[in-house]
């Protein structure tokens, strides 16, 4: 066999080897760059995407859960509102959603919305989300309600106006107290003195220069046994 034969079935050798590594290599690369892919979309598994499937659960449709979800602040905390009113009391969904929107701490609504209508035997539910909506302080609200009806016997909607009107005026107080004095740290209120105004001087009056004593003349004694 002649050299160039031997040097022609190397180079083929060489060449089907270096194939065979390249392959492993390419693979190596296309996983190296799908791992970051794949990671960024675990991480979509978040607060948005369970409102998402949570509200699509109970029967919200896929453009209201969207907005809804997409505008929430907490979106977690969203779906657990209306999730909680849809389950626990005979109002939808859907309807439960915009009021769950718009509070500043949706559970709180829920806990007020369940509760009132529990109170009211499911006689007054939207009228329920609507004062539990209004309300500030929703689970003082929902408990003034429960509480009031469980002593009083007066119809439920007295009942969401004697409160809602109780709990407009608490938080028309609070807001309208006078604010604290902050004292400065270090100081000591106690042994701080007012100064008091002094009285203007009042001018003295120039003084009257005096007369000049006038010296008296002297006694002479009179001599004995001699008369005037």
């Amino acid at each position: 066999m002649s050299n160039k034969a031997v040097n022609r079935g190397k180079n083929k050798q060489a060449s089907s080897t270096s194939r065979i590594l390249t392959v492993p290599v390419a693979i190596a690369g296309c996983l190296a760059t799908l791992l970051p892919n794949t990671a960024i979309a675990a991480s979509y598994k978040n607060d948005y995407s369970v409102c998402a499937g949570r509200l699509l659960s109970v029967g919200v449709t896929a453009e209201a859960a969207s907005l809804g979800c997409a505008a929430a602040l907490r979106p977690k905390d969203l779906a657990a509102c209306v999730v909680k009113i849809d389950k626990e009391t005979q109002i939808a969904a859907t309807d439960a959603l915009s009021s769950c929107g718009r509070a500043r701490r949706p559970e709180e609504l829920a806990t007020c919305v369940v509760g009132v209508s529990l109170s009211t035997k499911e006689e007054a539910n939207l009228a329920a989300l609507d004062y539990c909506g209004r309300s500030l302080l929703p689970v003082r609200f929902g408990q003034c309600v429960v509480g009031l009806r469980s002593q009083i016997d007066f119809p439920a909607t007295q009942a969401l106006d004697t409160c809602i009107s109780a709990d407009d005026s608490v938080i028309g107080a609070s807001s309208s107290s006078p604010p604290s004095t902050i004292i400065p740290a270090g100081s000591n209120p106690s042994l701080e003195t007012v100064p008091f105004p002094t009285q203007p001087s009042v001018p003295t009056q120039p003084s009257v220069p005096t007369q000049p004593v006038i010296p008296t003349q002297p006694i002479v004694p009179t001599q004995p046994g001699t008369t005037n």
